[in-house]
């Protein structure tokens, strides 16, 4: 078959920035097996350095430019877009994008899916009304709904009132390529000074530094640790990997804890797997998560994971089998976690080791490509 026949997704998006949602969106188009789909994706806004890691030939990205607040007019760039691509399927993800599935509709024959990644910082338990009538209003726009999480798929059918039916619950996978179940401790990957002479038990996180995901959470048990345990300071040291807005509130937390010497702010980085690898403990206390690839990545690294009872992380982390879950926002229960484990290298490598085989066994991108295509297909009666 002609390649420029197959049929076209266009994958409606807010921006191409770095996150979760793009890293999957990302994977997806990359692994996507020949003479099955073409892709292009539209951003809302504006496209980002993930447009980068696009490594199929001749996927179209278009930047639509939206103003922030209400932009109307951005739905028109919208409709001249699609019209041109003529769509088979137009992809949706998460409410950002929730609107465009209506421009679609307008479109005779174009397949209609939408993807709920997670909640935004002001809706965490998805209880706005505004935002739940908006989801209620578009049911019979959306044909299938794909959710990243038994959590969320459970959220859409219980409290937006979608048939289950009409929703297919996908995990993101893995890479094992790139993320190892083995310790390869390089102080070469660490700013000189910071690390202690003697052998030191390093925690840390990935991820954008924004509110939701609450890294200062961290920096606040740290402080604890070392107000009940002193000689912990002798070998602890926590690394934060990302960037985003709250970096500078972070960095004054830092600063005020006196705490300089044993956080590192890392920023963005392109060593991940490597970082990883020299981490002993992951930690993610977010206060809300739909399903975290930081978290899937840390456990195909062999790490324990010390991760807040939210969302779909109960679905990746059992407690006490590959790490432990705390309380949203309760710092005390967060360091005596981060204690139990600093104390503990024998749970932390068993936890480990339970935490690569359970990504084995469930979390394969080639499965999640296919579970995606399958929708696809099932729509147009392929």
């Amino acid at each position: 078959m002609n390649e420029q026949s197959l049929p076209l997704v266009v994958h409606i998006i807010y921006s191409l920035a770095t996150g979760g949602l793009e890293n999957g969106l990302v994977n997806l188009i990359n692994r996507s097996p020949a003479g099955r789909y073409r892709h292009a994706i539209v951003c809302l806004s504006h496209s980002g350095e993930f447009a980068q890691r696009i490594t199929v030939p001749d996927v179209e990205i278009f930047e639509l430019n939206k103003k922030p607040g209400q932009d109307l007019s951005v739905y028109w760039r919208l409709w001249c877009t699609l019209l041109r691509l003529r769509p088979a399927v137009v992809h949706s993800r998460n409410l950002a994008a929730l609107e465009s599935q209506f421009v679609a509709f307008c479109l005779p024959g174009v397949k209609r899916v939408h993807g709920e990644h997670g909640r935004d910082i002001g809706d965490l338990e998805g209880l706005n009304w505004k935002y739940r009538l908006l989801r209620k209003m578009f049911r019979p726009i959306v044909q299938r709904y794909v959710a990243v999480s038994k959590d969320l798929a459970s959220w859409l059918n219980e409290s937006i009132g979608i048939k289950e039916s009409k929703i297919t619950q996908i995990y993101n996978g893995v890479d094992f390529s790139k993320f190892e179940c083995r310790r390869n401790f390089n102080r070469e990957l660490f700013p000189p000074a910071f690390l202690p002479d003697t052998q030191a038990i390093v925690l840390g996180t990935v991820g954008r530094l924004a509110q939701v995901k609450d890294q200062g959470s961290i920096i606040a048990a740290l402080s604890l640790l070392f107000n009940r345990r002193a000689d912990l300071k002798n070998t602890v040291r926590v690394i934060l990997v990302g960037d985003g807005p709250e970096r500078e509130v972070l960095q004054q937390q830092v600063s005020k804890l006196g705490l300089s010497g044993y956080v590192w702010l890392a920023g963005e980085r392109t060593d991940i797997p490597e970082l990883l690898q020299s981490m002993d403990i992951f930690v993610l206390p977010s206060l809300g998560e739909g399903l975290s690839n930081t978290v899937l990545e840390a456990m195909a690294s062999g790490l324990p994971v010390i991760a807040t009872n939210v969302g779909g992380n109960p679905e990746l982390v059992v407690s006490q089998v590959t790490g432990l879950l705390v309380s949203v926002g309760d710092i005390e229960d967060l360091s005596h976690a981060m204690q139990a484990l600093v104390d503990a290298p024998d749970m932390r490598d068993l936890m480990g080791r339970n935490a690569r085989k359970t990504i084995e066994n469930k979390f394969d991108w080639g499965r999640a490509v296919e579970d995606y295509f399958t929708v696809y297909d099932e729509l147009l009666a392929r």
